[in-house]
């Protein structure tokens, strides 16, 4: 059992005294301390053993530190930096609230509740876009919601940084995030960038719209595909009472293609403060989202007309014998 895998209430590491265990992942396990010092309370996440003695896991576990304690704003979790520690660990800003993850699961919310979270978690994209970070795994386990429906975002365990060098990962899932709210661009192995994440809100306000995701299968990987081969349900259909500006806003997020995306957080927050300026197209995915492919339906298609080259091509030097 590792060091910190033991630690119970009224523990001390440094500065910090463990009031309780919080959570534990795949990483790090989180508690909940208080800083001696001012009687602050704060969370602190400690990395488990194996994840130190993996050098490529504990470069990842740093990076999200360093990112971090870069960042300052009102609806995204601080991470402190400072004081000289006993070994490597987080110290983070405490966040009272609940996940959007248990709000969700309690059912689709009313419009104006998901728009407001939707355009305080928007402000907060706005702000690390602008210090070029990509959260790169926006979901509703990352997204802290208060008793007053403020937000913060959390955990940039697998963020890039540009002005940091790139890093690998051999974990596919961890390396471009969480399979139902992941963009096309990284289903197809691409790192992402700030529209990946507006994709991610798009998906994220989807479902608080509707109560379900717009892209769904029988594993991860069917569910990635659905997005690269199909439209989503649109959300009126689900939920008859969304406006159309309020749908034509979802598409725009959920663009397949990035670059007919939004390019960026505040004009999908604009459109969602200013609806009744939004215009609405006459989409074929509104027509057509019933129109199902498969991969394998995909598969025979190219494979058929690799088929048919050969045959173009004798065709071809048939025609051309002909005229000679």
């Amino acid at each position: 059992m590792g060091f910190h895998d033991s630690l119970e209430a009224g523990a001390e590491l440094d500065f910090y005294r463990i009031e309780a265990p919080i959570a534990r992942s795949g990483m790090a396990s989180i508690y909940r301390a208080i800083d001696k010092r001012d009687n602050r309370v704060v969370a602190l996440k400690i990395p488990h053993p194996d994840l130190e003695a993996d050098p490529i896991l504990f470069d990842r576990f740093q990076r999200e530190a360093g990112i971090g304690e870069k960042l300052d704003h009102p609806k995204v979790m601080r991470v402190f930096a400072g004081e000289k520690r006993s070994r490597v660990y987080m110290v983070m800003e405490w966040c009272d609230g609940r996940l959007l993850r248990e709000i969700l699961d309690e059912g689709r919310m009313p419009h104006e509740r998901a728009i407001h979270i939707a355009i305080g978690v928007l402000d907060a994209l706005e702000y690390i876009h602008a210090k070029g970070i990509v959260h790169r795994d926006l979901k509703p386990e990352n997204i802290m919601v208060d008793g007053a429906d403020n937000i913060k975002l959390i955990d940039f365990g697998i963020a890039a940084d540009a002005a940091a060098k790139r890093l690998t990962y051999a974990n596919f899932t961890a390396a471009i995030g969480t399979p139902n709210y992941i963009s096309p661009e990284q289903v197809k192995g691409k790192r992402g960038d700030a529209r990946s994440d507006i994709y991610s809100m798009g998906v994220i306000l989807y479902e608080m719209l509707t109560g379900k995701l717009p892209f769904t299968g029988p594993n991860p990987m069917a569910a990635m595909n659905e997005r690269l081969l199909n439209h989503p349900m649109p959300p009126s259909v689900a939920d008859p009472t969304i406006p159309p500006q309020l749908q034509e806003i979802l598409y725009r997020a959920l663009e397949r293609d990035p670059r007919n995306r939004y390019a960026h957080a505040y004009d999908f927050k604009r459109d969602l403060e200013h609806m009744d300026q939004v215009g609405v197209e006459d989409r074929p995915e509104l027509r057509d989202w019933q129109k199902r492919k498969s991969q394998v339906a995909r598969k025979l298609l190219y494979y058929g007309g690799l088929a048919l080259i050969p045959v173009v091509i004798l065709l071809l030097m048939f025609l051309l014998s002909r005229h000679l």
